[in-house]
């Protein structure tokens, strides 16, 4: 198999989450303009997603309008997707917990991989997008 062909199946896998997926929590979001998760936040939603900020220090607050909750099992809708914004060492714990909430994608943003997560995730069912993230595929993938 090619580097093309998997690069191929990657970008096919991409898009049919992206299809599918219409509520995203988000993982380690923030409030201050200037870091990814907020403008990844607000691309997301610009894009038509609804997005749940997820950040336990700053439950009850909002941002970008949307109130912001301590974690998954707090959202009172069903989630589509996850997109993870917190250090590789805390994976594992939001693959299980997306387990018990029965979300089956996950997207872990640039820089956060842990190998035991993502094998947890395959034996259970859970479709990964690892070490990508949603602004740069979603333009890329238009072109």
């Amino acid at each position: 198999m090619s580097a093309e062909h998997i690069a191929n199946i990657e970008d096919q896998k991409i898009s049919e989450t992206l299809q599918k997926v219409k509520t995203i929590a988000l993982i380690g979001a923030s409030s201050k303009p200037e870091r990814d998760s907020y403008k990844v936040m607000a691309f997301l939603m610009n894009e038509g997603y609804q997005v749940f900020p997820i950040n336990p220090l700053l439950e009850g607050t909002t941002i970008m309008n949307r109130k912001v909750y301590s974690c998954i099992a707090d959202i009172p809708s069903p989630i589509d997707m996850l997109d993870v914004f917190r250090q590789s060492k805390y994976l594992y714990d939001i693959v299980v917990e997306a387990k018990q909430a029965n979300i089956s994608r996950i997207w872990t943003q640039l820089g956060v991989t842990d190998i035991k997560a993502e094998l947890f995730a395959l034996e259970n069912g859970i479709a990964m997008i690892i070490n990508r993230c949603p602004a740069i595929e979603i333009p890329r993938l238009r072109r």
